[in-house]
């Protein structure tokens, strides 16, 4: 695969090491095309493998792998867990509607009820004046569809 298309798919997946200048184990460093220090998994992968088959000190490999003890373990216990699944990195950003709780949709779902042909830009705006949130009309339509189906708000 070309460098740039697997950078990009690395990116996409949020798998691309932040700092791959950081990983400086002779394998990742040798040129061999193989082992891509840029392959946030990759490079988790091979420095438990390290300590696990190899036998080297969490320390020093930990050091090689531009990683700190803690998130040697940190990479450790996701992978005993999950395995490989456990290495990628967990996407960036909130997990759920935040600003939109069921506190909000309701109220919101309720001005829709009583106006039914008001537009989501302009729940997103009423959502601004009556509980100081800012949010995106289409965050509105995501919320009040996911209301409709029957899901509510976790958290």
């Amino acid at each position: 695969m070309d460098a740039d298309r697997k950078l990009a798919a690395l990116r996409g997946q949020h798998a691309a090491h932040p700092d791959p200048d950081a990983v400086r184990d002779g394998a990742f460093r040798s040129g061999n095309p193989f082992f891509d220090p840029r392959d946030l998994v990759q490079v988790r992968y091979e420095m438990l493998r390290r300590v696990r088959d190899e036998g080297q000190s969490v320390t020093e490999t930990a050091s090689a792998f531009g990683v700190s003890r803690q998130g040697f373990y940190a990479s450790a216990s996701a992978f005993a867990q999950e395995g490989l699944p456990g290495l990628v990195p967990e996407r960036p950003g909130p997990r759920r509607a935040h600003k939109l709780s069921d506190l909000v949709v309701d109220a919101l779902r309720s001005r829709q009820a009583s106006e039914p042909g008001i537009s989501s830009a302009d729940l997103a705006r009423i959502a601004g004046e009556q509980f100081g949130i800012s949010v995106h009309r289409r965050s509105v339509e995501r919320a009040l569809a996911r209301r409709k189906r029957g899901l509510r708000q976790a958290g």
